[in-house]
């Protein structure tokens, strides 16, 4: 779930939506900004006009006593909070609908009620001498607060919805587009573990690119299916056209031995060349029967297999050779059920084979190790020695067919190995790892329990 997660937030849609909301944002930020900032001038300007208007009214008043008057009747008809009117005439008397003090803090707007409440707020003033008087106009500056206001709810309203769907509409096209790129992920792993007939098989609802993409790599895989399956039918074509000949050369190589008198040198190169007839016949078995695995024909004969007590027959079986090459072989069975789906027959050839790879390619003295454990859902088969174990530069190349070491090349076998134990693991669908044991090889078959 996390690493659907981390791909979701990661994927290009989301990106890109993330970068057109960042884009859109900034525009908008700047729009409202530009707004607001336009606003508020023609508003200060309006209220500037309007006050040097309302102070020019007032000096049309012919004397003091007129304007005190003036004054006084517009004061009782205009709320402070909004228009302040204060003149205070020559002989010191106060008239309008505030009073305006003065103290070490600065100037305090008060009100001539009861008490002189004190008024809060911003206001914008302008003051003039008129009559041996002071006249002072001011007006509020709430309708410019409140404008702010109005254009930080017009943000609020407007930008982060739109963000917030935006970012909805992204994660959704997001984990769409991860769903699509999971897919050709899924697809491609199994095109190269091997799995021939792993396509991508886009549908309509797909993105253009993506399905352009998906397209290609089945064109691909469908090329690759059938260049393998003509190389894979060359070889097959190759191995049972040259085996009745290989065979027919062994019984005359049996006529041989029995009519005619070779003598002790022809006698050791008789024997010599049905040994290498023999390893040849071995090469050839090996090779078809990786080519028939390869079909994927032996999965209809699938049934439980208890890798427990495969393992178990087969201890009891290489532990005789194993004391006659000095080695030391060990199995000691887990309690419980170690059930797969596959077939017992190749799934013993394999065991068979690491078994005897590990035999024949170790020192006397070497410990071999059968192993079996089950965890996170998986089964665990191993088979560990002590020997020399592989290079990392190799333990991919000896999977190949008939790939040999420089070291093995004096030892017998074919190089076919470890590549007929990878066929039938894939068969099988598990996993195969080989490891450093330090010393030696770990080789481990990750199974799917049944």
């Amino acid at each position: 779930m996390k690493d659907r997660l981390d791909q979701i937030l990661r994927s290009t849609p989301l990106r890109l939506a993330l970068a057109l909301i960042v884009l859109f944002s900034a525009v908008s930020l700047f729009s409202l900004a530009a707004a607001y900032a336009v606003t508020q001038r023609s508003f200060d300007q309006t209220m500037r006009a309007d006050l040097f208007q309302d102070m020019a009214g007032f000096r049309a008043a012919p004397t003091a006593a007129a304007l005190a008057g003036l004054v006084d009747a517009e004061a009782r008809e205009t709320d402070p909070e909004r228009l302040i009117l204060s003149y205070r005439a020559f002989n010191g008397r106060h008239y309008g609908n505030i009073l305006i003090a003065r103290d070490a803090d600065g100037y305090h707007i008060i009100s001539p009620s009861p008490g002189n409440p004190q008024i809060t707020g911003r206001y914008l003033s302008l003051t003039a001498s008129l009559h041996g008087g002071q006249l002072t106009i001011a007006r509020s500056l709430n309708e410019v607060e409140a404008l702010g206001d109005l254009f930080r709810n017009i943000l609020f309203l407007s930008l982060i919805p739109t963000v917030l769907i935006a970012l909805s509409g992204g994660l959704v096209l997001a984990s769409r587009s991860a769903a699509h790129v999971r897919k050709i992920s899924a697809t491609l792993d199994r095109l190269t573990g091997g799995s021939a007939g792993a396509r991508v098989r886009p549908g309509p609802g797909w993105p253009a690119d993506l399905r352009a993409i998906g397209t290609k790599i089945d064109v691909m895989a469908d090329a690759q299916e059938t260049a393998t399956e003509a190389i894979r039918q060359v070889s097959s074509d190759i191995a049972h056209d040259l085996k009745s000949p290989i065979q027919r050369v062994a019984v005359h190589l049996d006529d041989l031995e029995r009519e005619g008198d070779l003598g002790d040198a022809g006698h050791h190169l008789l024997d010599k060349a049905k040994a290498e007839l023999t390893g040849i016949i071995s090469v050839f078995q090996s090779l078809l029967q990786i080519a028939q695995i390869e079909t994927g024909s032996p999965r209809a004969g699938f049934a439980p297999v208890d890798l427990g007590d495969l393992c178990q027959t087969f201890f009891e079986l290489y532990e005789p050779p194993a004391q006659d090459k000095e080695h030391i072989l060990e199995f000691t069975r887990p309690p419980g059920v170690f059930s797969v789906n596959g077939d017992r027959a190749l799934l013993g050839q394999m065991l068979a084979n690491l078994i005897e790879n590990a035999l024949w390619h170790t020192p006397p003295g070497t410990r071999i190790t059968l192993s079996l454990a089950a965890g996170a859902g998986r089964i665990l088969l191993g088979v560990a020695d002590t020997g020399p174990g592989i290079p990392a530069s190799e333990r991919d190349l000896v999977l190949r067919r008939l790939y040999r070491m420089d070291r093995s090349r004096s030892t017998p076998g074919s190089g076919l190995g470890l590549s007929l134990v990878s066929s039938i693991a894939l068969l099988h669908e598990a996993e195969l790892h080989l490891q450093d044991n330090e010393p030696g090889l770990s080789v481990t078959l990750s199974f799917t329990p049944t």
